[in-house]
């Protein structure tokens, strides 16, 4: 398990921006992981069709907070379409070891060692899946 917690995952887990809540978000989500109890709920504002402003809570384990730390570090800026394809990618990354994410979430690359571990999986993707579903009920793209 060396692998999974490695130098840059728990630098990143140690480093979460935007934490908090936003005063009047324009989508809110949680998701909550039945197999470990990790939960993760964003906030996010979106202008243009792009993510304007970004808040998140949680409760994970190191992994989970890793994930959190990239999309937060990233996010401002990206429009549904890029969030969904890098969850996409982490997905396939995780379940099939397919290629990692590109563009702003290319970090994620350093997650890739999760996909030996796949009761690790979910945690893992509860930020970006949180994400999406905020930025969906806004219906942008």
């Amino acid at each position: 398990m060396d692998d999974l917690y490695n130098m840059d995952v728990l630098s990143l887990a140690a480093n979460i921006q935007n934490t908090g809540r936003l005063d009047n978000p324009h989508g809110t989500a949680r998701k909550v992981s039945k197999l470990c109890g990790s939960w993760v709920e964003v906030d996010v504002n979106i202008e243009g069709g792009m993510v304007s402003g970004f808040a998140i809570r949680l409760q994970a384990c190191a992994l989970g907070q890793a994930s959190c730390a990239i999309l937060s570090e990233n996010i401002i800026g990206a429009s549904k379409v890029e969030i969904e394809t890098a969850r996409d990618a982490l997905l396939d990354m995780l379940k099939n070891k397919g290629t990692s994410p590109k563009g702003r979430f290319a970090k994620l690359s350093l997650l890739a060692d999760i996909a030996n571990y796949p009761a690790r999986h979910t945690s893992t993707m509860l930020a970006f899946d949180v994400a999406v579903e905020a930025v969906a009920i806004l219906g942008h793209s």
